[in-house]
């Protein structure tokens, strides 16, 4: 209900892609001349310069703004960065650029810059206004009449209406109502027409007892320098000397005695003879020059020191506020119009008759649940009852460790958890689990909980059925409290089909929001698709993701199935991979578009901002700026890692498992490492229909089964191995699902019709912790962030995977050399292979073993069911000593604790070992994994 206040204003070029900030006081678009003698050309008629002349300078002009607005930016760069020669793609990235820039223009012929584009939010909706009113302002071109019904006015389509030809609609399609407050009985109206109130300070400067008039005398008296107000006070006494001397007494009576008027020259000339004896002070600031020629141009020429001086004057802005009261006397003298917590909906008149819809802006929702009708709420709390933010935004971390949460199923009860016990429960178990960013998902409100948050209705609104706003803004200051990051998952890539609670068919017809026909509904989930192509909807979209961000202090956002916007098809047809795929005639440009924009805008105004794609099909230049023809996000989902692990662990024997499989999936593009955020799970497998990884290798185990102890223990170690591999191998920045650090055994189910509305699975078992085995694994993926906080290791550059034993490879491997070979003979873990050429070694065929370095830190995995090594190989760069920093093998963690602290430390042995110069001979237990970090290095 506040006001925005920005110091930092933003001008926009519109040949250009990229958002310019200029300082407060520096003027925009204005070029001031230096001190000195003042020309100023004014042309009334045809100038003197040739027309092809003008055409030819006019062009010449335009050439070099495009050029200079287009410096830095090339459509196809990061093509050329990363070697791609792919002709129609490029083609398809020029004339995105292009439809881009002619986006743009279209934004400036109706707004001033981006910034305005995108904070819709502070004059659409429900707000405040200081002159004792409430204004609402709301999109629906296609309705005839709109008008506020609700509980304030006994839901009376007529008492509330946009009034015609009072602003009350324009040509956009946006409708304005004025919601006056109340006089309360036995007061006057304000003396002032135009009298503000402050409604947060009790009082304010006009509450002194000063009447209006005497501000007003102080303002001509102290603001005005002698004979400036002259015009002002007596604004009739030019007209009344013209008429006086047309009509008054001594002037002409008659036609003849009317002489013909002379022209302005003449009459200037004859002024300027008489009163050329004038004091300077006495004549105008600014002199007329005629320099003899025919056509009427003159020169006129100002005083520098007037001009600079007319210039310097600042508005009489203090005096008039200090006609502004506070908010005792606004109660004092009126009631609210509509009261904190009224319940109230939009009414339109359409084509079709009548019909009532939330508010689009609505920020306050309840929605239709429980076979009750949906209304918007008023929420204006009194400043006593308002939320006041005490902490500041955290730095963002060069690493993120990110908390995936869902706050309805958040508590150990079967039922809805809130907000604040979100806030006092599960933010302390994330910061000590080591997390620093939690990202949230189902927030937005949508009327449908078992669709997860994900068929949203109301994008300005939180979820009531967690808490109200100012409960969701505790969570977040408190979690910056406790230096968290807060992201979002926001839903911009369908929207619910709802049409009373959501955005379907809002003004009566079928493409308000929404495309028409069989594009409007995604093809699959029956959600509806946005029209990117409509500066409103546009207007809508961006100005919500700034909402979050200022309103909420929200850090960064998830954009959710990117593949349902970005293609027609809705990313469920068959991709190969070929480049053609990304640019045909299924490619939905406007929304790459509204991609570009989003992430421009964001990350202009917030410059610390984190954006992530989830995108299935993994579009070309995701995470590339967008004056390389990239999209502009900071990071990207790597999706490929989960399925999967969740593949080996349904389907695929434990001995048959591909190492060159893995390391392939984790690494996926080296040269996007840096940008890709790891997950070995999140909600999908456990919401999806599917089941969670604790729950595929512990949900079958008996207590009573004789092979117990070996089933838990190999679920033990495969749940610690494929969360330190996933988190170590690639990527800055890793992702967990809330529960799945200590194996949360159950999947998640919400209620709906299928299990009869039950809650008995869409909780978190926090008492598990107390369990011994439960405790074990968070205690692992505890020192599981600590090794990042401490060894930086999402910091290091790409992992060196040099080690690599898959035994398909080494199968074909070894039938290439078998008629070569002398004699073979198998050491330990080392195949050595007698030919004419000499020793050639090679690892034993049935290992399953993967060894990567990153910076000073050696990681080693043996997936290997059964098979154990004491004395197994592995290449090192650095000659020295390596130490054992984690171990998934130690008793603390759930292990047999097989390797002794004696063998912690190894010394590295100068043999050549997977293509390097020394090696390190370390204990290697089945299916466990080590960490060994370069503790001294010893020089050769």
């Amino acid at each position: 209900m506040t006001s925005l206040s920005l110091k930092t204003k933003i001008s926009l070029n519109p040949n250009n892609s990229a958002l310019h900030f200029n300082a407060p006081n520096k003027l925009q678009h204005t070029n001031f001349p230096k001190k000195g003698k003042i020309k100023i050309k004014v042309t009334c008629s045809a100038t003197d310069q040739p027309p092809q002349q003008q055409q030819q300078q006019t062009y010449s002009k335009k050439k070099r703004n495009a050029s200079e607005g287009d410096k830095g930016i090339d459509p196809v760069g990061f093509l050329n960065k990363v070697g791609i020669t792919h002709k129609p793609l490029a083609q398809f990235l020029r004339e995105r650029h292009k439809e881009l820039k002619n986006r743009k223009d279209e934004i400036f012929k109706r707004f001033l810059n981006l910034m305005e584009f995108s904070t819709g939010y502070e004059i659409v909706g429900m707000h405040r206004n200081v002159e004792h009113r409430v204004d609402f302002m709301d999109w629906a071109p296609g309705a005839r009449y709109c008008a506020l019904v609700g509980d304030f006015n006994g839901w009376s389509p007529t008492e509330n209406c946009a009034r015609e030809g009072h602003l009350g609609h324009d040509d956009y399609g946006y409708w304005f109502i004025i919601l006056e407050d109340k006089l309360r009985e036995g007061e006057k109206p304000d003396e002032l027409y135009f009298q503000q109130y402050n409604y947060v300070d009790d009082f304010d400067k006009g509450d002194s007892g000063v009447s209006i008039q005497e501000i007003f005398k102080r303002a001509n008296d102290e603001y005005w320098e002698p004979g400036e107000d002259r015009f002002l006070k007596n604004r009739f006494e030019l007209p009344a000397k013209l008429y006086e001397q047309l009509f008054g007494p001594n002037g002409p009576q008659t036609l003849q005695e009317l002489e013909e008027m002379p022209d302005a020259q003449t009459t200037y000339k004859a002024w300027k003879e008489q009163h050329k004896d004038d004091l300077p002070s006495n004549l105008p600031s600014y002199d007329v020059i005629d320099n003899g020629k025919d056509y009427d141009v003159f020169n006129v020429a100002s005083d520098p020191r007037w001009q600079e001086k007319f210039r310097s004057k600042e508005p009489p802005i203090p005096y008039w506020l200090e006609t502004r009261k506070g908010r005792k006397a606004w109660l004092k003298k009126y009631t609210p119009g509509i009261p904190h917590g009224s319940k109230y909906r939009v009414y339109f008149n359409t084509p079709d008759g009548p019909l009532e819809r939330i508010p689009a802006w609505a920020t306050y929702v309840q929605p239709d649940a429980d076979g009750k009708e949906a209304f918007a709420i008023h929420w204006e709390p009194s400043p006593e009852f308002a939320y006041k933010w005490r902490n500041t935004r955290p730095k963002v971390p060069k690493s993120l460790r990110i908390y995936e949460c869902h706050v309805g199923i958040s508590g150990s009860k079967p039922k809805i958890s809130s907000f604040n016990e979100f806030t006092e429960k599960v933010l302390p178990h994330v910061k000590e689990a080591g997390y620093n960013v939690i990202q949230l998902f189902g927030v937005v409100e949508h009327k449908d909980y078992f669709t997860v948050g994900y068929r949203v209705t109301n994008l300005y609104a939180v979820s009531s059925r967690y808490g109200t706003p100012d409960d969701f803004k505790r969570l977040v200051d408190e979690a910056h409290g406790l230096g968290l990051l807060v992201f979002l998952d926001i839903v911009h890539s369908y929207s619910a089909a709802d049409q009373m609670v959501g955005l379907s068919q809002f003004d009566g017809s079928n493409d308000c929001y929404f495309h028409t026909g069989k594009r409007g509904f995604h093809k699959y989930w029956g959600t509806r698709m946005f029209k990117y192509d409509d500066l409103d909807v546009l207007h809508f979209l961006l100005s919500n993701l700034n909402w979050w961000v200022v309103e909420y202090q929200i850090d960064g956002f998830q954009f959710h199935s990117l593949s349902s916007m970005i293609y027609t098809h809705n990313g469920f047809a068959s991709l190969t991979g070929d480049l053609e795929e990304y640019c045909n005639q299924y490619v939905d440009k406007d929304a790459l578009l509204y991609l570009i924009l989003a992430n421009e805008i964001l990350h202009a105004l917030h410059p610390n901002i984190i954006t992530i794609a989830e995108d299935a099909t993994y579009y070309p230049g995701l995470c590339e700026p967008t004056t390389q023809g990239g999209l502009g996000f900071d990071y990207f989902l790597n999706l490929s890692a989960s399925e999967m692990w969740l593949s080996f662990l349904e389907n695929t024997p434990d001995h048959e498992w591909s190492m060159s499989k893995i390391v392939s999936t984790l690494v996926g593009n080296g040269q996007y490492s840096d940008k890709m955020i790891m997950y070995a799970e999140n909600h999908n497998q456990s919401i999806s229909g599917g089941r969670s990884f604790a729950e595929i290798l512990f949900g079958e185990i008996s207590e009573h089964s004789p092979d117990t102890n070996n089933l838990l223990l190999r679920g033990c170690s495969l749940h610690k191995m494929i969360r330190l591999i996933t988190f170590t191998i690639g990527g800055h920045a890793y992702l967990n699902f809330m529960g799945n650090e200590f194996g949360h055994p159950k999947r998640v189910e919400f209620p709906m019709p299928s299990n009869n509305f039950s809650f008995s699975l869409a909780n978190r078992h926090w008492d598990l912790l107390a369990n011994r085995l439960h405790s074990n694994l968070y205690s692992f993926d505890q020192e599981l962030m600590k090794l990042d906080e401490n060894a930086k290791v999402l910091l290091r550059g790409s992992p060196s995977v040099h080690h690599v034993n898959d035994a398909k490879m080494l199968i074909v491997d070894l039938f290439a050399l078998v008629n070569s070979c002398l004699h073979v003979c198998l050491q330990g873990n080392m195949l050595r292979i007698f030919t004419r050429g000499g020793i050639t070694q090679r690892h034993c065929i049935d290992t399953e073993v993967i060894c990567y370095m990153r910076g000073p830190l050696v990681f080693i995995f043996n997936f290997h069911p059964t098979d154990s090594y004491e004395d197994y190989s592995v290449g090192v760069e650095e000659a020295g000593e390596y130490q054992i920093i984690l171990n998934t093998d130690e008793s603390k963690f759930g292990g047999q604790g097989l390797i002794k602290e004696h063998q912690y430390l190894q010394r590295t042995i100068s043999k050549r070992v997977d293509g390097l110069r020394n090696c390190i001979e370390v204990p290697l237990p089945s299916r466990t994994a080590q960490v060994y970090k370069l503790s001294r290095i010893l020089r050769i």
